[in-house]
């Protein structure tokens, strides 16, 4: 392939002198296919020892007849280590030593692994401790934004319990949300759109997660500073409605935010 014509530094080569395609006929291949099957911006994420293929990739798309700035991307990603038992798993294709990402599914769970990958931007070293990544404490990312949105969960379900009307409550007003930690938790719930937006555009979906994490903390310094339901033979008033409503607005944003990430909301922990 005359990829000298695009900017790489030599021509490529497809088909070996025995008959054997090269890895490069394999990326090849893969990308007219994308193509082919009619998306238009194919991005590809790269180990960090592979600098040198993005030139190679971005000239045998102007080959294929497309705009490199356009149809291709390529990302550079840096290697993950692994921890069992607090010892590091030696990795090498070469030597046949792998781990799968079936076998980091049922050692360390969906949820789990999908979070933390997602948690740490792609070009940053990661170390996947598995007995960290399952523990389950606040100290736990996953752990911690998933708790926040069980408990949100449990408030809205006592309220339907006590015959709170959380139709209404989604009309209240916002005004009689006047304690600091009411505000910064709207704050912080105004902010996901233009969280999102970023981690699309910038393509670093740990923005999402880190921003899950700062509304989770706000929402539990929310719930232990203010009371969100009637106790005993109190009736509810505007407040109790305001308050709901953003309760119900926080489970809306984490459920939201963690479905983005490919990670399960549950109602119960």
């Amino acid at each position: 392939m005359r990829t000298t014509d695009f900017g790489d530094d030599k021509d490529r080569v497809l088909i070996r002198s025995n008959g054997e395609l090269t890895y490069f006929a394999s990326d090849t291949a893969y990308y007219l296919d994308k193509r082919v099957r009619g998306f238009d911006r194919c991005i590809y994420l790269l180990g960090a020892d592979h600098h040198g293929y993005v030139g190679r990739l971005r000239a045998m798309a102007a080959c294929a007849g497309d705009d490199p700035d356009t149809n291709i991307e390529v990302l550079i990603g840096q290697l993950v280590k692994i921890l069992e038992n607090g010892q590091e798993l030696k990795l090498s294709k070469r030597a046949g030593n792998i781990v799968s990402l079936r076998e980091l599914i049922d050692l360390i769970g969906v949820d789990a692994l999908r979070y933390t990958l997602a948690r740490y931007p792609a070009d940053s070293p990661l170390t996947l401790d598995a007995a960290e990544m399952t523990r389950q404490a606040s100290d736990n990312p996953v752990f911690y934004v998933q708790y926040a949105h069980a408990r949100v969960s449990s408030i809205l379900r006592n309220a339907g319990d006590l015959g709170f009307d959380t139709v209404a409550s989604a009309t209240s007003s916002t005004s009689e949300l006047t304690h600091p930690r009411e505000g910064e938790l709207l704050r912080a719930l105004a902010e996901f759109p233009r969280v999102v937006q970023g981690a699309a555009v910038l393509r670093e979906p740990h923005r999402v997660a880190r921003y899950l994490e700062d509304t989770a903390a706000a929402y539990h310094r929310f719930y232990d500073s203010c009371r969100v339901l009637p106790q005993g033979d109190e009736e509810p008033n505007d407040l109790h409605r305001a308050r709901l409503m953003l309760v119900d607005a926080t489970r809306v944003v984490l459920a939201n935010g963690l479905a983005l990430l490919g990670v399960s909301a549950p109602e119960r922990m």
